[in-house]
């Protein structure tokens, strides 16, 4: 199995990468693969890496294959961001480390995944190193768009555009990679939209087929502004407890060595010359669970968005394919109580609130209003 059989329904980009991987008057110093989330950034990105460094161009098997693929080459270093930016302390260490020589592969390859997260003046400390980078160093970043990059780094970097993957490629992928149902496969497929991530885990995870289930039922069950503010209240309450799971045992681990590698004992008052270590610690915790809490809540809109479209097709009898196969009979009840127009109102709240999310506003409130407009009208 080639390093290329993950990367899903990308033959074009597959093709351009594969090319530079084997062809050194192909190859460049900086890349940026951009494509719409679930889209296979960061693996095209690894499996890209993997190429560079086998002599096979990626053949899946050798040495240099499996450890790049696993993230433990000495030559590979994969960045990806779980705050709401990426600092310009970390692009420091990275055009460090960029200046190195490989030590045991053909390239020092950095895979910068999330590069939309830096600030223009993050981006301008990248910049440099990007425009007179070592003989053997590849930068690798990744984003949602060419747009999330300022222009002056976008203009540096070779462009590969990944699409959204079939529906039937993600399915065929969970068959086969992960033993699903094809029943099964194909509706998470259908459900996650293509992102191969989610539909793994909404294939292979009954509680996360539940969760979103109820985020759909939550909207349909929305008759009033009190149920509206019910509702709001309990797809926030939902995110925080999930991203709050996802982040608490990292976070103890976390404290725990860092106490420890300063030789103090949790529990106890610390000196003053190491509170301000472990502030800073929390800080990034709080960063963390910010971006994490934020991105439970625009899935959940997207879910939200994804229902509606599915309610619009069946009012304007649209010949395409429900996203949602296991709530149709939600979606036509949905649809034969409401108008086209409505449907278009609640889509466009749902965008709006999307934007307010990312624009940091509280996301109760922000709910709130979004859940009002998405009830009956008149």
């Amino acid at each position: 199995m080639s390093v290329w059989d993950t990367v899903v329904g990308q033959a074009d980009a597959v093709g351009v990468l594969r090319a530079a991987s084997q062809n050194p008057a192909a190859m460049t110093h900086a890349w940026l693969i951009t494509g719409p989330p679930g889209s296979g950034r960061s693996v095209a990105a690894r499996a890209f890496a993997a190429a560079l460094q086998c002599e096979a161009g990626g053949c899946g098997h050798c040495r240099a294959c499996t450890t790049t693929m696993a993230g433990t080459h000495a030559d590979v270093l994969v960045v990806a961001t779980e705050k709401v930016t990426i600092s310009i302390e970390e692009v420091r260490d990275l055009i460090g480390v960029a200046q190195r020589m490989p030590s045991q592969g053909r390239w020092r390859v950095i895979v910068l995944e999330d590069a939309d997260r830096m600030v223009e003046r993050t981006s301008n400390v990248l910049l440099k190193a990007i425009e007179e980078p070592p003989p053997r160093t590849v930068w690798l970043l990744c984003a949602p768009s060419p747009q999330d990059v300022i222009v002056t780094i976008r203009s540096r970097c070779r462009g590969v555009v990944l699409r959204v993957p079939p529906v039937a490629d993600v399915a065929r992928l969970l068959v086969e990679r992960d033993g699903v149902d094809p029943l099964l496969a194909d509706a998470a497929a259908r459900a996650a939209q293509s992102h191969i991530g989610l539909a793994r885990r909404l294939a292979r995870d009954p509680e996360v087929r539940e969760r979103r289930a109820k985020t759909l039922r939550l909207a349909a069950a929305i008759r009033g502004v009190g149920d509206a503010v019910l509702a709001a209240a309990d797809l926030v309450e939902v995110a925080a407890a999930e991203s709050k799971a996802a982040t608490a045992d990292r976070d103890a681990t976390e404290r725990a060595e860092l106490l420890r590698t300063l030789g103090a004992e949790d529990g106890r008052t610390l000196p003053p010359t190491l509170r301000a270590q472990v502030r800073q610690l929390e800080e990034e915790q709080k960063r963390r669970a910010t971006r994490a809490q934020r991105d439970v809540l625009d899935r959940s809109l997207i879910d939200l968005l994804s229902l509606y479209r599915d309610v619009l097709v069946v009012q304007l009898g649209a010949d395409v394919d429900l996203v949602n196969t296991a709530e149709e009979a939600q979606v036509r009840r949905l649809a034969a109580g409401s108008t086209p127009e409505q449907s278009i109102r609640r889509m466009d709240a749902i965008g709006v609130t999307r934007e307010r999310l990312a624009g940091n506003v509280a996301p109760l409130l922000a709910m709130e209003a979004m859940a009002v407009a998405l009830r009956p009208q008149g």
